[in-house]
């Protein structure tokens, strides 16, 4: 008999959660777009060119990059102000409290268990005094926390960064000042350390069989009480009583 199910997210959260990973992947492809040289450019150099073909010049292509920009994050302000008690403060609250003990032993074990297997995890982590069993976890577990902590202070950075550089593109002057040159190198390294967590994040969600029903909790916004009860016990227990 399969499992009942229980609901994870809103159409709210689901809304969010998509309109983010779209602007993601323009930003990210239009920002590597715009690097024009060659030593720091991942694709080659044909595509900053084709991109600049598609967009009608640097200019289209930065302008473009930009209007998404200021649209994602108006977007995610208007989210925050018109939902900050009732999902934007608790979100927050949720993902930067950690049980320092039982989120640092899940962390170890689960690297383990991923790389591994069970009982070797279980074996490896025995001389520390942990036995096999991960430790129960909440609405998100310790490695959804961590990986929110890196994306919520990395689009910060980004957002203030990308609004120096887009007033230096406009209305600054003289764009060579230092605090602008230094806007450049931290937009890139904060864009590329959320990347590299985005990719553990769609591992995670899409090809990791286990974690399979939390990416489709994304367009349904429900998944199986067993998943919710072995996952993240410590919030199903919360909805049980």
């Amino acid at each position: 008999m399969s499992s009942p199910m229980i609901q994870r997210h809103t159409n709210t959260g689901i809304f969010m959660h998509w309109f983010n990973a779209g602007c993601w992947l323009f930003l990210l492809a239009t920002g590597l777009g715009l690097l024009q040289n060659p030593d720091l450019q991942p694709l080659g150099a044909w595509y900053p060119g084709l991109l600049r073909a598609v967009f009608g010049g640097g200019d289209g292509l930065l302008g473009a990059h930009i209007a998404v920009a200021l649209l994602w994050l108006a977007v995610w302000a208007g989210y925050y102000l018109r939902f900050a008690g009732r999902y934007a403060v608790p979100f927050l609250v949720s993902i930067f409290t950690l049980d320092p003990r039982r989120d640092l032993q899940w962390i170890v074990k689960k690297n383990f268990q991923m790389t591994l297997g069970y009982k070797m995890m279980a074996r490896l982590v025995r001389p520390l005094g942990w036995d096999g069993r991960l430790p129960e976890q909440e609405y998100y577990n310790a490695g959804q926390k961590l990986a929110a902590q890196v994306m919520v202070l990395g689009s910060l950075v980004l957002a203030v960064s990308g609004l120096i550089l887009a007033a230096s593109s406009w209305i600054i002057d003289t764009p060579n000042v230092p605090w602008v040159q230094w806007s450049i190198t931290i937009h890139y390294l904060a864009a590329g350390l959320t990347f590299a967590i985005v990719l553990v994040h769609i591992y995670m969600a899409a090809i990791a069989k286990e974690e399979r029903p939390a990416l489709w909790s994304m367009f349904n916004g429900q998944v199986p009480a067993a998943y919710a009860e072995h996952h993240h016990k410590l919030w199903y227990d919360k909805l049980s009583k």
